[in-house]
């Protein structure tokens, strides 16, 4: 590192990872509004799409399931594909989290302010 500078040297190492990292996070927030995740419910018959940021972008519901006797079913099931899309789409935030902290070197499983 910088000799003669006692811990200075790794405090600059220290820094520059730490300005490495701030980059690769702010890349990874602006990718996940650009990747799609999507959950389902009834067998498909209600589709929810979501950013990997939970973001609801679509949501595609088979017009077959359009009774009017059956309204509760019909919120279950939208609400059900919500919740998944939702589900997904923290997991797949987590999974490219995790591959920036691996690269970084930070231990598995550390909480980060995201």
């Amino acid at each position: 590192m910088l000799k003669g500078l006692g811990n200075l040297g790794d405090m600059a190492g220290m820094m520059k990872k730490a300005k490495e990292m701030q980059t690769k996070m702010t890349q990874m927030q602006d990718d996940l509004q650009n990747i799609e995740v999507q959950g389902e419910s009834g067998a498909g018959l209600v589709k929810a799409t979501a950013t990997a940021k939970g973001i609801l972008t679509a949501l595609d519901i088979d017009p077959s399931i359009f009774h009017p006797d059956e309204k509760e079913v019909v919120e279950d099931l939208i609400l059900a594909a919500i919740k998944d899309a939702q589900s997904k789409a923290a997991d797949k935030a987590a999974a490219e989290m995790s591959k920036i902290t691996e690269e970084m070197g930070i231990p598995a499983g550390m909480k980060l302010p995201f």
